[in-house]
């Protein structure tokens, strides 16, 4: 007997049977209309003037959730140009382990989120803002991303690399025929660490830069449902909660994967984080985390 092709998820709706049986922790990517995103998280994104202001990002951010945005510093809204009040940035430099554990801990704090266009090329062409969700807390995501800067490490100890994650195959490949995304660059980010190293060939050549291609199931979460668009706005909050960490276990299984390496690499003494007392993002030492001015404006 032949076997059933499994449906594409629809563009325009999604179950919220679906949804109500589903827990955050089983969502590992997903997608929704950038306008419906704001209205439906106003207490994270708000519109205000030509600013796109990103709230809770920066100082202690971790304790109050939300999101990691990744960007370039604009985006495009329904034909409009907006800058991003706060972000992290798609590309840093870093030049030590300390550095390197922040911006570990950082991406990995929250979910991530990324902003793509999308132009439909049938019948009236038109285009349309997405956002990209990355559910850093589901465990299939999160190992990609940790197995991907521990083996990066292992193969290149004491010298400068270059390491890219890419989300693009698993977001072209969602949007069926005649839709195009068009800033398809927006969906990586990348860090480039540059070791103190008297001869560092393999990096002056291009020989250390990895990239890891990030696969996952991906979500649909569009919808013109005022019912369901309840039950996403509820599924984004829980989402987005702040993340309450238990214990240092993380740390430990660096050292241990490490294999004690880890000083001879970095050449950095660390000192125990607190798990409890102390936030994740209770510093942000690396040149990331963008903040612009905000605006007086009023909200649109």
């Amino acid at each position: 007997m032949a076997t059933a092709a499994v449906a594409r998820p629809s563009l325009t709706s999604i179950s919220s049977g679906e949804l109500r049986s589903l827990w955050t922790c089983d969502c590992e990517l997903a997608l929704l209309p950038l306008a419906q995103l704001l209205r439906l998280q106003p207490g994270t994104f708000q519109l205000r003037g030509d600013q796109l202001a990103v709230l809770g990002q920066g100082e202690h951010s971790a304790v109050r959730g939300g999101f990691n945005v990744f960007g370039d510093g604009l985006v495009h809204l329904e034909g409009q140009l907006y800058r991003l009040s706060s972000y992290i940035k798609r590309y840093v430099e870093l030049t030590n382990y300390c550095d390197y554990k922040d911006y570990r801990e950082t991406i990995l704090s929250k979910p991530m989120l990324f902003f793509i266009n999308v132009r439909t090329t049938k019948d009236t062409p038109k285009e349309k803002t997405y956002a990209f969700l990355v559910n850093t807390r589901h465990p299939r995501i999160r190992r990609q991303i940790e197995q991907g800067m521990d083996m990066v490490i292992s193969s290149v100890i004491g010298e400068s690399y270059r390491l890219q994650f890419d989300f693009q195959d698993v977001v072209k490949s969602f949007f069926p025929p005649g839709n195009e995304v068009i800033n398809g660059d927006n969906l990586s980010f990348a860090f480039e660490f540059k070791a103190d190293a008297l001869f560092d060939f393999f990096y002056w050549f291009g020989l250390s830069n990895s990239t890891v291609k990030v696969d996952g199931k991906v979500l649909n979460l569009s919808s013109s449902s005022p019912e369901k668009k309840e039950t996403i706005k509820l599924f984004l909050e829980k989402m987005s909660e702040p993340l309450v960490r238990r214990s240092s276990f993380s740390d430990r299984k660096f050292s241990v994967t490490s294999r004690g390496s880890i000083d001879d690499v970095f050449n950095c003494n660390l000192s125990p984080r607190s798990s409890v007392t102390e936030p994740l993002l209770a510093e942000l030492p690396f040149p990331s985390l963008l903040e612009a001015e905000e605006t007086p404006n009023q909200f649109v």
